[in-house]
């Protein structure tokens, strides 16, 4: 299959992408996370605080604060166990049980991982993994290595400032053993909201953060000692106690154009042992072949976008002006103990403008320093929010699109579409007729293809999977739950919103509301 045909299909068509003969194995799935054997070890304590306090700026960031910041980020957080009652008999109950994070993944199965490179006086410096099942960390390759990713990573230069540079990389196989092929658009959302996170707590903590998302993949994965054919990195954040110097268009401090090959060829090839389960791995040839046209073999190659890219909005002829609300602030810390996705449990309730203002206000008022564009780059220069309302003080039942510049919402279509976007569920795990907001992230069809290549696709689904991070977050705090989707049908949406023949599309669906308590034992991991 041609790449083009893979990711229109991904998009548009999801039934051409998975066989129609698959089957899950679920005796043999992989583990939800990655286990090195016979590597030096450095435990993190497991005394993680119960809210975030800002740290006093002069102070060196310790191994015990990045220890934090990783179990907040990436941790084993919550045990839960929730009972199955079958349909056809009532009285035969299964019980699921899981190990959660903060993060909501695509079926729970979390496909990526963080490696750090630190640079903190308790432990060598060096690059290690993030063992996040047994909270700690583990050595890959220790040394010095600022010059080697000021020569990788577009804007590198910075490095040797910063105490951490987090990777997040993905395991093909850790959701491609359910979700086949389907799984290269899941990767890449499961990655922007482990982003997205990790960019919250750094602020919550005192930090200053730059998202990496140009670099040398092949030195990158070399350095960290993966197989390209097993996993990849897809996004660096660089953290500092320092603000970061603005971004530098043409990267000028840098001494020579660099490759990948040439990088490589300075360290050794790492061989460790790793341990994911499974017994029988299928090939995923469809997912190497999009890494492969998606990497970056030179530092000729890196690229800035241009300002022109900015989200455009469906004109309805009327709009709606939204309140302005000051001073919203939530604990995140409580927040993510509280957040989950609600499926079946929500509920119908009333939902006030001040809440929905405040939604949307806030997600979009959230800005990030990235390798994009310049300085702190507005999420909203490439994505845009639209939603299907219903039973909202003062918004008569209809499909909008939200303008952040003058905080309204533009009239596309009125009516209560419940039941089309209830009928375009793959898998109706949600009631959508009990969800009074359901919204919709919005991006560029060709998901600016011209400058960044098939690296765009899964730039453009990091930066769509900050968003619903963000909209998760903000909508818990407000007292609502969010639940991401992905099983739903896209041509639908775009001609709902009619975008279809502006060259956007919907990226992923997102039900907002109020929701009753769930049913299931749920027990803390912290300490």
């Amino acid at each position: 299959m041609e790449l083009e045909t893979f990711l229109h299909y991904l998009h548009f068509d999801t039934e051409k992408v998975t066989p129609p003969d698959w089957e899950v194995d679920w005796e043999d799935a992989p583990l939800p996370y990655k286990l090195y054997r016979g590597l030096p070890m450095v435990p993190l304590t497991a005394d993680v605080p119960l809210t975030f306090e800002k740290r006093e700026a002069h102070l060196k960031p310790s191994l015990v604060e990045l220890g934090h910041f990783l179990w907040y980020v990436f941790g084993l957080t919550q045990y839960t166990q929730s009972a199955l009652i079958e349909e056809t008999n009532e009285e035969a109950v299964s019980f699921i049980q899981s190990k959660r994070r903060f993060v909501p993944s695509g079926g729970a199965l979390y496909p990526n991982e963080l490696y750090v490179y630190i640079n903190v006086e308790e432990a060598p410096q060096g690059i290690y993994h993030y063992d996040a099942a047994h909270h700690r960390l583990v050595l890959v390759r220790e040394g010095d290595y600022d010059s080697y990713l000021a020569r990788s990573l577009k804007n590198g230069n910075h490095t040797s400032s910063c105490f951490c540079t987090v990777f997040i990389s993905t395991v093909f196989w850790k959701n491609f053993y359910k979700y086949n092929n389907f799984s290269y658009r899941l990767q890449g959302l499961d990655a922007g909201v482990l982003i997205g996170q990790s960019l919250e707590v750094a602020d919550q903590m005192g930090f200053s953060s730059r998202v990496c998302y140009q670099f040398l993949d092949r030195a990158i994965n070399h350095l960290l000692g993966l197989s390209e054919q097993d996993e990849s990195v897809y996004a660096a954040i660089s953290l500092s106690t320092n603000a970061f110097p603005d971004y530098v268009e043409n990267d000028h401090n840098r001494s020579e154009d660099a490759s990948a090959l040439k990088l490589c060829g300075e360290l050794p090839l790492l061989q460790h042992v790793s341990y994911n389960r499974s017994k029988r791995v299928i090939p995923y040839p469809l997912l190497k072949k999009m890494n492969e046209a998606s990497m970056i073999e030179t530092t000729k190659s890196f690229v800035k976008l241009k300002n022109n890219h900015r989200a455009k909005h469906s004109l309805g002829t009327e709009m709606i002006m939204l309140p302005f609300e000051e001073g919203f602030s939530y604990d995140l810390a409580s927040v993510c103990r509280e957040r989950h996705s609600p499926d079946i449990d929500f509920m119908i309730g009333k939902v006030s403008q001040t809440q929905l203002s405040t939604l949307l206000k806030e997600t979009f008022s959230y800005s990030y320093q990235n390798d994009l564009d310049e300085t702190y780059g507005n999420i909203e220069s490439r994505m845009s929010l639209y939603g299907s309302f219903y039973n909202v003080e003062g918004v008569p039942n209809g499909a909008y699109s939200y303008d952040n510049n003058t905080h309204t919402l533009r009239t596309i279509n009125k009516g209560d579409y419940r039941e089309l976007l209830q009928s375009g569920l793959t898998m109706p795990n949600v009631n959508l007729y009990q969800v009074p907001l359901c919204l919709h992230v919005v991006g560029e069809g060709d998901y600016l293809r011209e400058e960044l290549g098939y690296r765009g696709y899964r730039i453009q689904q990091m930066e769509a999977g900050i968003l619903v991070q963000r909209l998760l977050l903000v909508s818990c705090a407000l007292g609502m739950g969010g639940h991401p989707l992905l099983g739903f049908d896209v041509n639908n949406c775009d001609e709902l919103y009619r975008i279809d023949s502006k060259g956007r599309t919907c990226l992923i669906q997102i039900p907002i509301g109020p929701y009753r308590p769930r049913a299931w034992l749920k027990g803390s991991l912290q300490s």
